[in-house]
Order: structure tokens, then sequence, then C-alpha cells
């Protein structure tokens, strides 16, 4: 079995919504400040990644964006949530991303006092 690979999906499959939370928090985010964000998080995203996941929220109505002048140059599209439909989609996505944490955690609560009756 390929971990790394099995571990890629993985965060490709909560990517969108970890993109829509840094979102939320920043209110209109540039692409590199979303980044960054996702670092902090240490969540690793490259550009060839992010680019066309913003373009599909876009076109979804998840996602709208503002260009703003910028003094480093050419001007800068910002991300925000569209109202409503993009709050109401990150909405359903914190309760989905709820219920499967708490479904993980019974498993690996199950599983730990497996090995705890185990070693009595």
């Amino acid at each position: 079995m390929n971990v790394e690979n099995t571990s890629v999906q993985m965060r490709k499959g909560f990517l969108e919504y970890c993109i829509l939370l840094a979102i939320q928090q920043g209110g209109e985010v540039y692409t590199s400040d979303l980044i960054d964000q996702l670092k902090q998080a240490e969540i690793i995203v490259v550009e060839g990644t992010l680019y066309p996941l913003l373009s599909r929220l876009h076109k979804s109505g998840t996602l709208e964006y503002s260009w703003q002048e910028s003094n480093a140059g050419p001007p800068r599209k910002y991300y925000r949530l569209a109202q409503p439909e993009g709050a109401h989609f990150l909405k359903e996505l914190d309760e989905t991303w709820a219920s499967l944490a708490a479904s993980v955690q019974k498993l690996l609560n199950n599983q730990t006092n497996s090995k705890l009756k185990n070693d009595e």
C-alpha cells in the first residue's frame, strides 16, 4: 500500500472545505494570501491546484471575486464567499465535517478501547 498516495487523496478531499474556511475568515482574500493562510495551517497547496479549484467554485456560484488596484503591479483578483450561496454551502460542509470527524473519533476510541482490553 502507498500511504503517501492515500494521504494526498485525503487532503484533496478536504481542500475545498479548507479553502472556503480561509476565505470566510479573511473576508476578501488574494490568492497569495490564501496560500499563506493554508501553509500556516500546514495544508500544502500549489498554485496549479488552487487556481482551477477557485475557478470551479466561482462557476458554481460559491465564490465571487473583484478586481482591485495594486501598488505592486497589475490589478489583483480578490475572492469572497458568494451570498447567500457560498455561505450556505460552507455551512453544509461544516455539518458534514463535524459528522465525519465524530465518526472517525468513534472509530479511534473503539480502537483504543480494544487495545486496552487486549493489554489487560
